[in-house]
């Protein structure tokens, strides 16, 4: 029935629009083809003018009203880059749309139709190819200059004192690993991949670096201040880890790894106030259109301070522990049992020592 009711419509439309060409024809033959035309002509060309002025205030108030308020201030070292590049880029191209949009519409205006004036043909001019051409060249390559070279500063090595975290994208979520104590990501394999036994990322437990690799799900943490490296992957179709707080973005393609780097200026908590969003999170969407829950695919970055990460990565349990959590407990038990026998030990020598 509702399709019914919009073909209904579109057909009234159709017959009205017909309706008001038949009666502008009759007023045109009414009044003469001449006469109409030199009025449609001037009538035009005010509304050129008014379209003019109100769309140049239209894009003034737009700037004014969401300029800083959809993403709020840049929230990473690279992101300030990013923005005065934008921020270039926008003058640039602004003044050059401002000065183009006037001319264009002026014209229109003031070279409408007349009997008194004859047209003037302008075929070529050496000098006008010569100035369109190459300053437009010349500002393009420096726009492109400084986007590569913030290219490769974003996706080049990080510094040593980099913290290294692997986001790994899945329909439809994200998988963090961190390394342990080794500082080392142990080895993986899509093929060990299985989610029933905690291994979401297909871990290889003969290799003994994976033991103390940390895996959570959804939301990872990072530290304020210091640089961090984020290993990209995909476990089934291409995904994109976007950051919009942060100005960047990077594709998750499957089987070929992909790496950026950055150094967060501000934790959530200053941003909650920066913001003045109790709410406030940095997000991690997928830019990538990957399936039908593509819109789901939500993850949250936490930046925090030194000592909450320490606190917080000392609270986290290991891939390993969650997939064999009875060797974990016999790992523990040994444990125990060594550190109570190396205290007996000191007992007993302390013991020995004072009866001498």
């Amino acid at each position: 029935m509702s399709n019914f009711f919009v073909l209904l419509i579109l057909l009234l439309g159709f017959l009205i629009t017909f309706q008001i060409a038949k009666a502008s024809e009759y007023v045109s033959v009414l009044k003469g083809e001449k006469k109409a035309f030199e009025q449609h002509n001037r009538v035009n060309g005010f509304l050129m003018m008014v379209f003019l002025v109100l769309g140049l205030i239209g894009v003034y108030w737009c700037n004014e009203l969401l300029r800083g308020k959809i993403l709020g201030e840049a929230a990473s070292n690279h992101g300030k880059d990013i923005d005065r590049m934008l921020y270039i880029t926008i003058s640039i191209t602004g003044v050059v749309f401002v000065a183009t949009q006037i001319l264009l519409f002026w014209f229109a205006f003031k070279f409408q139709y007349s009997e008194k004036r004859k047209s003037f043909y302008f075929p070529h001019d050496n000098r006008l190819e010569f100035f369109w051409t190459v300053i437009p060249a010349i500002a393009l390559t420096i726009l492109v200059g400084f986007g590569l070279m913030y290219w490769f500063r974003i996706t080049g090595d990080a510094p040593k004192d980099a913290l290294q975290i692997e986001i790994t994208g899945k329909q439809f979520g994200w998988i963090f690993r961190y390394p342990g104590k080794d500082n080392v990501f142990g080895k993986k394999y899509y093929k060990d991949i299985d989610d029933g036994k905690s291994n979401s990322l297909g871990l290889v437990w003969d290799d003994p670096a994976t033991h103390d690799d940390i895996v959570v799900n959804s939301e990872a943490y990072i530290v304020v201040n210091k640089p961090v490296k984020f290993i990209i992957n995909s476990r089934d179709v291409i995904h994109d880890v976007g950051l919009p707080h942060f100005r960047m973005k990077m594709d998750a393609v499957p089987g070929t790894p992909t790496t950026m780097w950055l150094t967060p200026l501000y934790t959530t908590e200053e941003m909650k106030k920066k913001t003045n969003n109790p709410n406030f999170e940095y997000e991690i969407a997928c830019d990538q259109m990957c399936g039908q829950g593509h819109f789901t695919m939500r993850g949250v970055l936490k930046v925090v301070t030194e000592e909450e990460f320490i606190l917080w990565k000392a609270k986290q349990k290991t891939n390993y522990a969650l997939a064999f959590p009875e060797k974990e407990m016999q790992a523990s038990a040994v444990k125990d049992d060594a550190s109570k026998a190396v205290a007996a030990v000191a007992v007993s020598k302390d013991a020995l020592a004072s009866s001498k």
